[in-house]
């Protein structure tokens, strides 16, 4: 069996992975992946937990839900993704400040 602590520590790498990803690229797609990523990795967490109190579901739960918001923002992300890229030619967040017009 693998212990919690390695779960956890996977979880953390995972999202620090996620988080100088959304703060370092300036490509929206790389920044929308990024979220996923660090969304996983709360997952991850959530599912570590539940394995460490087996009768209660919590983390599952709540697990599943994290997993259908992920799934709704990565559907309205990629949406507004490919509009900016109709109006811009371009995915790069820098170009986003043009919008206000």
């Amino acid at each position: 069996m693998i212990p919690i602590p390695a779960f956890l520590v996977l979880a953390a790498v995972l999202f620090g992975i996620g988080a100088v990803g959304f703060l370092v690229r300036r490509n929206v797609l790389v920044a929308l992946m990024s979220i996923e990523l660090m969304l996983n990795a709360i997952n991850l967490t959530f599912v570590a937990f539940n394995r460490a109190y087996p009768h209660q579901h919590t983390g599952q739960i709540t697990s599943f839900f994290v997993i259908a918001i992920a799934a709704a923002e990565a559907a309205v992300g990629l949406a507004i993704v490919l509009s900016f890229f109709r109006l811009r030619k371009t995915v790069r967040s820098d170009s986003a400040d043009l919008l206000k017009n």
